[in-house]
C-alpha cells in the first residue's frame, strides 16, 4: 500500500512539474507586459543609459530600446541595440521569474530594473524585473 502511495505522489508530481515548465508566454504586442508591471514615465534611451554609466557604475530605473535579440530556447534574455558598433546591452530577467516570446525581435521595450558596466569588458547587463512592449 505504501509502495502504490509513493507511486501515484511520484507521477502526480512530475506530470504536475511538467505542466509548470509549459507555460505558455503571450505573443509580443503593444502594451503586453512580462514581469512586474511597467508604467512609461521616467523611461531614459540606451544612449542615455551609456551616459550615465560613465558617471556612476550602477543605475537603477526604466530604460527603451529595440530588442536585436531573444535567447531562442525559452527567452530567458534579450538584448537591446547600442548605436554604431558597440555591443548589444544583455537584459536579463530578475530570478528568472518570468521568459519572453521569440517575437519581441525588432519591437521597442521598456525594461525596469538596473544596470551595471562589467569592469573587464565594459559590457553593459542590465536586470530587469518588468518589460513593456512599447511599439
Amino acid at each position: 500500500m505504501k509502495k502504490l502511495l509513493l507511486l501515484v505522489a511520484l507521477a502526480f508530481g512530475i506530470s504536475w512539474n511538467g505542466q509548470a515548465q509549459q507555460k505558455e508566454i503571450t505573443p509580443a504586442e503593444i502594451g503586453v507586459q512580462y514581469g512586474k508591471k511597467v508604467d512609461k514615465s521616467n523611461a531614459i534611451t540606451v544612449d542615455k543609459l551609456e551616459k550615465s554609466l560613465e558617471k556612476s557604475p550602477k543605475f537603477t530605473g526604466k530604460v527603451t530600446g529595440k530588442v536585436i535579440q531573444v535567447c531562442t530556447k525559452k527567452g530567458c534574455f534579450l538584448t537591446l541595440q547600442r548605436t554604431g558598433e558597440k555591443e548589444p546591452i544583455t537584459v536579463r530577467f530578475t530570478d528568472y521569474s518570468y521568459f519572453v516570446p521569440a517575437d519581441l525581435v525588432g519591437k521597442n521595450v521598456i525594461v525596469d530594473g538596473y544596470a551595471k558596466v562589467k569592469d573587464t569588458t565594459n559590457e553593459i547587463t542590465f536586470v530587469a524585473d518588468g518589460v513593456l512592449v512599447v511599439k
